[in-house]
């Protein structure tokens, strides 16, 4: 199975179950279009008014020893297997910490309902948190690398917790042969020096909430009484970047219907200094005012490669940056291990309430329907557990056809609940867009490889 498409005047091929990438001329682009449509000799007529005989035999040549290579229209050995990884015993190796279901800013778009999750404010108390870690450690099996995100709501409003059990999770490492990889999500209100200590010591990464240019970012992520938070956080949020030596860290925003041309968001954090950056589309039902429409798709879509070739023209020059969306790795192939298990929430990622609760992942919290068990007694709903198994890109229809489907291995599954009522369905838009940013992705990796091609590095 082939994917072409033209984008900054780079002609690419993607095969897409092995991964290979291939940027060609014309000649060999439109031979690989005609090459399982036709006989060679039929292929050489109806190019024969563009390029001559002799080329397009050798392109023809050159398509058949790609394709012998493995190169090339290869086929998916592995669809086959799926039934038997839906048997696999499964180990739990990440938690989403719910440490503050509260949050002291009021952002329209907040999945979370400004940290209730479609309940109760509360936030986790030590003892339930050390439960939790307990139960990862029992649960990972011959696992060592184990992953803790804290999260809200604001974890930094139950700070002195988090420091507890940071300090309880490294005092395990040692009797059970476990390493913590610690993360903090904020948005910024409550960072101050002894915060930035703490994570620069004990946190692996951080994401810094921020939505790019400040009337954008006032607009959607205010306090409760309506006022803007920009001026506050974005000095702590710079300070932070630079203490981490621009690594280790993420500032990630969310755009929506209201600022379709976001490229100048993720730009605007550019040029403060950030070095990572992601800028996500919100995820919202159609009745929200700030819902991303299908007659955004296009509009959007032209933002990506605009934002593509700024990226080029910067890395270029010195400035380049790193955006989350349009990093991809094309050396290995698709993972088998991801295509098959996709994201991993239900099986090796749970998230877990104030109160013990155990969910698939931090969107699904609060959905009665989808709660598992909980950190006294483990997953209970083991059916939950199984039907996340198979929630992968052989389950769902709609990626059976789609080049981008090993890229992502069938999206959100909380984004195709919400939106279809089936964790084997799919988002539409937000597939319409990971499309989009496959093609950039690849794109970049070709311009970046043609520059080192001509400096020699």
């Amino acid at each position: 199975m082939i994917h072409q498409y033209k984008n900054n005047g780079y002609n690419i091929v993607l095969d897409i179950n092995s991964g290979s990438v291939h940027v060609v001329d014309d000649l060999v682009y439109d031979v690989i279009a005609l090459y399982e449509q036709c006989s060679r000799e039929e292929l050489i007529t109806r190019l024969c008014g563009q390029y001559e005989r002799a080329d397009i035999e050798e392109a023809l040549d050159e398509v058949e020893e790609l394709k012998d290579q493995g190169m090339l229209f290869t086929e998916d050995i592995y669809k086959d297997y799926i039934m038997d990884f839906k048997k696999r015993p499964t180990v739990v190796k990440a938690l989403c910490l719910h440490i503050a279901h509260d949050c002291n800013l009021a952002c329209k778009y907040c999945f979370a309902e400004e940290g209730e999750y479609h309940g109760r404010r509360a936030l986790m108390s030590y003892e339930v948190g050390k439960k939790a870690l307990d139960f990862l450690i029992a649960n990972s099996g011959n696992r060592v690398n184990l992953e803790v995100d804290f999260f809200g709501g604001e974890p930094l409003m139950n700070f002195d917790v988090v420091k507890q059990l940071v300090a309880y999770g490294r005092s395990q490492e040692k009797i059970h042969n476990k390493k913590f990889r610690f993360t903090l999500t904020t948005n910024g209100v409550l960072l101050n020096d002894d915060v930035m200590e703490f994570a620069n010591k004990e946190m692996a990464n951080v994401v810094l909430s921020v939505d790019g240019r400040k009337e954008v970012h006032d607009h959607m992520r205010p306090f409760r009484n309506g006022a803007g938070s920009y001026d506050l956080i974005m000095p702590k949020f710079v300070k932070m970047a630079e203490s981490r030596n621009q690594t280790n860290y993420y500032v990630r925003g969310t755009f929506t219907h209201y600022n379709t041309d976001f490229a100048k968001d993720v730009l605007s954090l550019a040029d403060m200094g950030f070095k990572q950056i992601s800028v996500e589309p919100v995820v919202a039902p159609p009745t929200e005012d700030y819902a991303i429409t299908p007659e955004d798709v296009p509009v959007l879509c032209e933002q990506y490669d605009e934002l593509a070739k700024e990226m080029i023209r910067r890395h270029k020059e010195g400035r380049g940056f790193n955006f989350f969306h349009f990093m991809i790795d094309l050396t290995g192939g698709p993972c088998v291990a991801k295509r098959l298990s996709g994201c991993g929430s239900g099986t090796e990622y749970l998230a877990v309430t104030p109160w013990g609760d155990l969910y698939p992942c931090h969107q699904f919290v609060g959905q009665e329907e989808f709660l598992m068990g909980n950190v006294d007694e483990g997953v209970v709903r083991t059916d939950i557990r199984d039907e996340f198994k198979l929630c992968n890109v052989y389950a769902k229809d709609k990626c059976r056809q789609c080049f981008a489907r090993f890229y992502c291995s069938g999206g959100c599954a909380a984004n195709a609940y919400n939106f279809n009522h089936s964790i084997t369905d799919a988002y539409d838009i937000g597939c319409d867009l990971m499309r989009k940013r496959v093609e950039c992705a690849i794109m970049i990796k070709a311009a970046l490889a043609e520059e080192e091609e001509g400096t020699g590095k």
